[in-house]
């Protein structure tokens, strides 16, 4: 198998086992802290306490929209920070096996069957570990903004590293 289809592949499972990891333990209701109003806030627009979260009250405004009734769009609010978190841990997959590969094989487009392994196992075991932290795992199933803040400063560095690439 080609290195691009494998690392994709990779990439993707562990966007799979992390979403049903988070799926399954998601909060159906709001939890501690600013949760409650965030579901609040994001569900009619409104503005919440000071910095105010704008871009995670509208990504949350259109998964409200989703509920199939008003008791469960505190659980399509909090899936926001499901699925970020989920795709955090697909990029901190990637972002591994591109620096591994540049250890590893940094002159080789489709390395040899073991190489490509290690770089493999180096990403998805990155990616698992990102996933079942304990941390992570609090903000991925409740409303709270750190779980979309840390997708997108993970979305930053592998951007980084695919332009540098090219």
């Amino acid at each position: 198998m080609k290195y691009t289809t494998a690392n994709n592949l990779t990439g993707w499972l562990i966007f799979a086992i992390a979403m049903v990891t988070y799926w399954l333990t998601l909060s159906p209701t709001a939890s501690f802290w600013d949760c409650g109003e965030f579901i609040a806030t994001a569900n009619e627009l409104e503005v919440p306490h000071p910095p105010g979260a704008p871009l995670f009250l509208m990504v949350g405004r259109v998964f409200a929209m989703f509920a199939p009734d008003v008791t469960k769009v505190a659980m399509m609010v909090n899936l926001v920070s499901a699925v970020s978190s989920a795709a955090m841990a697909m990029l901190i997959c990637w972002t591994v096996t591109i620096l591994a590969k540049k250890v590893l094989a940094p002159t080789e487009a489709n390395p040899d069957q073991s190489t490509q392994l290690t770089i493999l196992f180096a990403g998805a075991i990155a990616g698992l570990t990102c996933t079942w932290l304990d941390t992570v795992w609090f903000n991925a199933v409740e409303a709270e903004v750190y779980a979309v803040s840390s997708f997108f400063t993970c979305l930053v560095f592998w951007l980084i590293l695919k332009w540098e690439a090219r």
